[in-house]
């Protein structure tokens, strides 16, 4: 028999945004998976030491390739953004927009835009 023994999460650590709907649902639930696998398939070690190897490889290849490099941490960077930003304070929200901002000037200038 399976019990219903299920700690409740305290309140304010919801995985998802409570009363979302729309775009913000579709994307925390599609982002559980991926997530889920990242957290637990994985050494820990893994996706932050492959997100610093993409950013070093942004920085010294000065072609398409260190655009596509950065473009991945653009795009795991930016989707963290947009996931915690509701529950940011405006201090974290300018830091998320700096870096953001940051990896697409880099991104940009790879791909020879500047």
């Amino acid at each position: 028999m399976a019990s219903n023994n299920k700690r409740p999460l305290p309140e304010g650590e919801r995985f998802f945004t409570p009363g979302a709907t729309g775009l913000r649902k579709a994307v925390e639930q599609r982002s559980a998976v991926p997530l889920t696998y990242l957290s637990t398939q994985l050494p820990r070690w893994v996706p932050p030491v492959v997100l610093v190897v993409l950013l070093l490889a942004g920085f010294a290849v000065a072609n398409p390739l260190g655009g596509v490099a950065a473009l991945v941490v653009l795009a795991f960077v930016g989707w963290l953004a947009y996931l915690s930003w509701p529950s940011l304070r405006p201090g974290a929200k300018l830091l998320r927009v700096a870096m953001t901002t940051f990896l697409v000037l880099l991104v940009a200038t790879r791909f020879g835009a500047f």
